[in-house]
């Protein structure tokens, strides 16, 4: 997936550790690396007593997230083996930024797929802006959203097609919205329950309206667009 790292001047050592640790992460994570921890796991080469203690942090949220969204978060393919890309995305994006600013670095802007954690103001010392695209037509913005330090994860199929399902319905696609996006405490927060409230179709909205700290915005089949109560005041510059 493409990567965007925007720390304006700061060494390029900083960018290659940031870049560094997403190469880490698809290595132990990624469904689509034979080589990869998660998919030696699923093969039953790795006793659990040898999993890495990143791999157990990331299970252990999926299943938080499982139990917090009432199944519709799962990490469980049908044929038993484990797919965490739906939460891992937004936990690396938040352990890079965490990088960031280890290194006393406190404006930055990290995009991975389309999920987002800023901090602090761009290179013209204003606030980051995020754009919501249109799922109908990619190459327009329909919302444009100033998160100030909070998250943004998108979840929908208008990119990478149908690959979200309903865990209640016998593995029913979700055809009645075609893109959620979340605003939350952090981009970790925003992708975990970005993922879930698809899952959840038309219903999804109403989960994060009253979902402590998350806001939404979802558009539907019919191109109608329904936004949280709180999302307008993320859209004031």
């Amino acid at each position: 997936m493409p990567i965007t790292v925007d720390i304006g001047g700061e060494p390029s050592t900083l960018i290659r550790s940031v870049f560094d640790y997403f190469e880490q992460v698809d290595r132990r994570f990624s469904t689509y690396r034979t080589d990869s921890e998660i998919a030696a796991i699923n093969r039953g080469d790795v006793p659990v007593k040898d999993w890495s203690g990143e791999m157990m942090d990331v299970l252990a949220l999926a299943e938080r997230t499982t139990n917090e969204t009432g199944g519709f978060f799962d990490i469980h393919k049908a044929d038993g083996s484990l797919d965490p890309s739906g939460i891992v995305k937004g936990w690396a994006i938040r352990n890079a930024a965490e990088i960031v600013r280890q290194a006393h670095v406190c404006d930055f802007f990290i995009e991975a797929g389309g999920d987002i954690q800023c901090s602090g103001k761009n290179a013209s010392g204003e606030d980051w802006s995020v754009g919501i695209r249109n799922p109908f037509k990619t190459d327009e913005i329909i919302k444009v959203i100033y998160p100030r330090g909070r998250g943004v994860a998108t979840s929908g199929i208008y990119a990478r097609g149908q690959h979200i399902y309903n865990p209640h319905g016998f593995g029913d696609p979700i055809n009645d919205i075609v893109s959620l996006t979340v605003v939350g405490s952090d981009v970790l927060e925003a992708d975990r329950f970005a993922t879930a409230a698809f899952a959840m179709g038309r219903d999804g909205i109403l989960f994060i309206e009253h979902a402590l700290s998350l806001e939404g915005y979802v558009v539907d089949v019919n191109g109608r667009a329904t936004p949280t109560s709180g999302f307008g005041d993320l859209c004031k510059p």
